[in-house]
């Protein structure tokens, strides 16, 4: 018989986000009568806006007809949505060229790891968005669970309060492929320039490729932090960067997002990463849905960006409604402590004597709200919980409800 692959049976049980879901159902299922509210998984709720729902629907109505039909794609994507990625969200970083539309971040992160033999070692800030290590773990590139929680082989880079949320990178050995994320996913925290230009030169100094999520991107507001890494000098060299319409349009669901592959980065034999990233795109992918490419292309235009500048402000509104809920004096007494910068649809409780999963249970049974429990986010996150913005305004105002009146 044909052997499993080792990294399937390498992997702790059960993935974060199944995992949350699973006990929601089974709560319910033991409780039919209550009304639970979800704070956790970030998915997003609100209906697509109109400009960007009409331009798909035009173009389906065009594939009803033979002038207007189209079958196979570009293997990297649509031109006319290229180049707008290019011109409105990296004017003078990035050319058409080096930019690759695909079916959402989550999936270009999986893909990407093929680029890198089982061997390459991977750096990840703890705690982090868990497909960076899942996924290294499937692909052999790092060892077995550990009891005490993390992997064998993946050096985890605390962030935390006390370093503001920015790791400490000496920890990282020279020719590692680090997992940056910001705004991070879960903490919410955007990192400055200056913290960016050390990653930055810390990776070009040491032979490092950095995979640069942004897929939060649109909602920093604060002027002085970057939107892309991009704006971080000799990042061209060192930096893939990851990003997605899902939280910046509502396509969670349409499946919609693109990669930044520079071409001056380069492995240490002098090969191009773009020239292999554009054979796995040809050849483990087979385009973007045209649809969904076609409603990209409308959320890049002057209607598009007030209508998403609109929808990322209404889930930061929910944000502040939650923070304010979470400093009430129930969770000050008890010395919880939110992270929150304005910037992000997440808030980051720190909830101190508690077990991530324990104050989780105890939320979902006193509150009947669901959040994310810390601890799936890495070692670090041990005693945190993750509350997400995303939700009706109700039903993020009856969660706030009800949270004011947990006992602590």
């Amino acid at each position: 018989m044909i052997e499993r692959n080792k990294g399937f049976a390498n992997l702790s049980a059960g993935y974060l986000f199944p995992e949350v879901a699973k006990r929601r159902r089974d709560y319910q299922a033991a409780h039919p009568d209550a009304q639970i509210i979800s704070l956790g998984v970030g998915n997003t709720t609100e209906p697509l806006t109109p400009h960007i729902t009409q331009a798909m629907e035009d173009y389906v109505r065009g594939l009803g007809t033979v002038e207007g039909y189209s079958g196979y794609g570009d293997d990297y994507g649509l031109s006319e949505l290229r180049e707008k990625i290019a011109a409105v969200l990296y004017p003078g970083m990035a050319s058409p060229d080096e930019i690759f539309i695909s079916d959402g971040a989550k999936c270009d992160i999986a893909r990407i790891q093929t680029l890198f033999g089982p061997g390459t070692p991977i750096a990840v800030q703890d705690p982090a968005y868990p497909v960076y290590v899942d996924g290294s773990v499937i692909v052999g590139a790092t060892g077995k669970a550990r009891s005490q929680g993390g992997y064998d082989g993946v050096t985890y880079m605390p962030c935390t309060a006390e370093n503001k949320f920015f790791p400490d990178l000496s920890v990282v050995k020279p020719g590692t492929l680090i997992y940056f994320c910001s705004p991070n996913n879960p903490t919410g925290v955007a990192s400055t320039k200056e913290q960016l230009k050390k990653l930055v030169d810390f990776a070009n100094e040491n032979g490092c490729i950095i995979i640069y999520d942004a897929a939060y991107y649109a909602f920093i507001r604060d002027q002085k932090l970057p939107r892309t890494i991009y704006e971080i000098s000799d990042a061209q060299k060192c930096a893939i960067e990851i990003n997605s319409f899902s939280k910046l349009a509502g396509f969670t669901g349409v499946r919609l997002g693109w990669s930044v592959v520079p071409s001056k980065l380069a492995f240490a034999d002098g090969t191009s990463v773009r020239q292999d990233w554009c054979r796995v795109m040809a050849t483990l992918f087979n385009g973007a849905s045209s649809i969904a490419q076609r409603g990209g292309l409308a959320a890049l235009d002057s209607k598009g960006i007030a209508e998403t500048t609109a929808l990322v402000d209404y889930y930061l509104e929910n944000a502040a409604l939650i923070r304010k809920a979470l400093t009430a004096q129930n969770f000050a007494a008890a010395g919880v402590t939110v992270y929150y910068t304005g910037d992000s649809p997440y808030l980051w409780g720190y909830f101190p004597g508690w077990k991530s999963w324990d104050i989780f249970d105890k939320i979902l049974d006193e509150c009947r709200v669901v959040t994310t429990p810390g601890s799936g986010f890495g070692p670090a996150g041990e005693g945190y919980l993750r509350f997400s913005s995303f939700g009706h305004r109700k039903d993020v105002e009856e969660a706030c409800v009800r949270l004011s009146k947990l006992g602590l």
